[in-house]
């Protein structure tokens, strides 16, 4: 298990490197694959490039960083996997990679540490990303609790934790850039790494947003109480169809079996290139000012 978090976040970092190299690079090697009226690549080609033009001679002053600080761990059974993810430098060098990408108007801690629960966060009171030990314990013990191998079930939580890394990320650059977000904030974060997935990462980075999704759909499944409709979060069975809908939606040729097999209503299917390409223009507009050459 210890061996596995290592790795895990070893492949978070690569994540976080990916990420730089995206905002700091053109965008023209996405992977839609669509009609050219609504997913196709030429339409999107248009717009990115005016707003790079725009937003050349307006880029923001440069007055934070990505810092990572890694916290006391308590829990016994993290303790040598912290000493091994501080001594390998990963998310050092993660920040790097990101500060070398991204104008920030303060800093952003990195962290990563045992919380005593379930989760991952971004905190605006402290402009800090925490990753729990505890989150990626029980993204395993979902896909376990499904019937799959333990083998199965560590590549999965891998994939799982790459997509919530990102989703916190997408929080963190929502307040510091102070980004317009015209519905639910969560959902907002869920499709910023839904897009930087599927767009940039290609087949890794849909197996990082199908695994998420098929954990969302595992746990709403084995929910014993009734869904806390007043949470800020979607509800996991509408994370599960919009996941679905940004990968169909960004190659229907390719990824048709999510429509042909029953995973997606034919309703929300045809619907969904329009969704994704909003989904990639928007926060690739969004961004442009922040970027740095």
């Amino acid at each position: 298990m210890r061996r596995n978090i290592v790795n895990l976040f070893l492949a978070i970092s690569s994540i976080a490197l990916v990420l730089g190299c995206f905002w700091s690079s053109e965008r023209g090697n996405g992977t839609v694959d669509a009609e050219p009226d609504t997913a196709g690549s030429n339409v999107a080609a248009a717009p990115v490039s005016n707003t790079e033009n725009r937003t050349a001679a307006t880029k923001k002053p440069d007055k934070g960083d990505f810092v990572v600080e890694h916290l006391e761990v308590k829990t016994p059974r993290y303790v040598e996997i912290d000493k091994q993810v501080q001594s390998e430098k990963l998310l050092v060098k993660a920040a790097d990679k990101l500060n070398r990408a991204l104008i920030l108007p303060y800093d952003i801690y990195l962290r990563t540490k045992d919380c005593s629960e379930t989760n991952a966060f971004y905190d605006s009171r402290d402009h800090s990303v925490t990753m729990c030990y505890e989150l990626m314990e029980d993204f395993f013990q979902t896909f376990k609790s499904a019937g799959q191998s333990e083998q199965v079930a560590y590549g999965k939580m891998f994939d799982a934790v790459k997509f919530v890394f990102l989703h916190e990320i997408g929080h963190a650059l929502m307040d510091a850039y102070k980004l317009p977000v015209t519905g639910s904030e969560e959902d907002a974060a869920d499709r910023c790494a839904a897009f930087i997935n599927i767009s940039e990462l290609g087949d890794e980075g849909v197996r990082n947003v199908m695994a998420a999704a098929e954990a969302f759909s595992i746990e709403s499944k084995r929910r014993g109480t009734k869904p806390n409709m007043a949470d800020d979060h979607l509800l996991q069975e509408q994370r599960f169809y919009n996941s679905l809908c940004m990968i169909y939606g960004s190659d229907q040729k390719k990824y048709a079996n999510i429509l042909s097999d029953g995973f997606l209503p034919k309703e929300r299917a045809m619907r969904c290139p329009l969704e994704y390409q909003r989904t990639v223009d928007a926060w690739v507009s969004l961004l442009g000012p922040w970027r740095k050459s």
